[in-house]
């Protein structure tokens, strides 16, 4: 989810679309987020651990 977010991000950046930069950003956050909550252990989605 954060490779997607990061790709989305720089495609709307050099093409000039907004919703896909704004896309990305979102994205972009939800993996994070996603990603340290299953690094500190807590289970994320029923798993212990999120990739």
């Amino acid at each position: 989810m954060i490779i997607l977010g990061v790709v989305l991000l720089v495609i709307g950046l050099l093409t000039g679309i907004g919703i896909l930069w704004t896309i990305g950003v979102i994205l972009l956050a939800v993996g994070a987020v996603l990603w340290i909550l299953g690094a500190v252990g807590r289970e994320v989605g029923g798993r212990r651990h999120y990739w």
